[in-house]
């Protein structure tokens, strides 16, 4: 683990800025594990309001049979900034992480990577801190402008800020509003995009972040950190 990629949470807003623009020239653009050597895949989510509430759950890959989940909260440190928001998240998230059985080749974030307006949103900012593959699937757009890609399952268009194509806007499910995948850290978009259509079983969201946004709605008690 490189020391140099980790931060602390309870932070300024400038600080946390001083941060992202330390951190964000540490992400890898290059494919490390190529899909068919992945054998687990976690999907993560977040949700906040007092607190930050984290949900992981652990697929094995490619056939995405669950292995293992958890749930952590933990009280905020960081106020609701958007573009900052790995800061109220990211925490919570690391304590979920440290609840499994065995950590994950691959995290699948719900939310974006390079897709962020200072191009280190909190699938990038995940993956450098832990020094593992990360890529970033959003619900909805940040930064950046696109055309509406076609109808059909697979189909995508890029999502371009500026001259420069910072993520992948792309058709999950036919007919359905597609989903915004960029780059976290040691993968390339296309393989980021090959990996998220692999992870398809017929909704729009993959089965990785699927799941982990449906368990961190559910009720059951989670584990509980100050």
């Amino acid at each position: 683990m490189n020391e140099g990629s980790r931060n602390r949470w309870d932070v300024s807003i400038d600080e946390a800025l001083a941060i992202q623009d330390r951190l964000r020239p540490l992400v890898s653009t290059e494919t490390a594990l190529p899909l068919d050597t992945i054998r687990t895949i976690a999907g993560v989510d977040a949700i906040y309001s007092d607190d930050a509430k984290a949900a992981v759950v652990l697929l094995a890959y490619p056939s995405l049979d669950i292995i293992d989940r958890a749930v952590a909260v933990r009280r905020n440190t960081f106020p609701y900034v958007p573009g900052l928001l790995s800061f109220r998240e990211i925490p919570a998230v690391l304590l979920a992480l440290d609840l499994l059985m065995q950590q994950p080749d691959v995290i699948m974030a719900d939310g974006h990577g390079y897709a962020h307006p200072r191009r280190f949103g909190l699938a990038s900012h995940l993956g450098v801190y832990l020094d593992r593959p990360t890529v970033g699937c959003a619900k909805t757009r940040l930064v950046g402008r696109y055309s509406e890609p076609g109808p059909l399952v697979g189909d995508c268009s890029p999502l371009v800020s500026g001259r420069e194509t910072i993520g992948m806007v792309v058709r999950t499910k036919r007919n359905v509003a597609p989903i915004f995948v960029s780059i976290g850290h040691k993968f390339d978009l296309a393989t980021a995009v090959d990996l998220v259509l692999s992870c398809g079983r017929g909704y729009r969201l993959p089965e990785p972040t699927r799941l982990a946004d449906r368990l961190s709605r559910a009720p059951a008690a989670p584990t509980l950190f100050p």
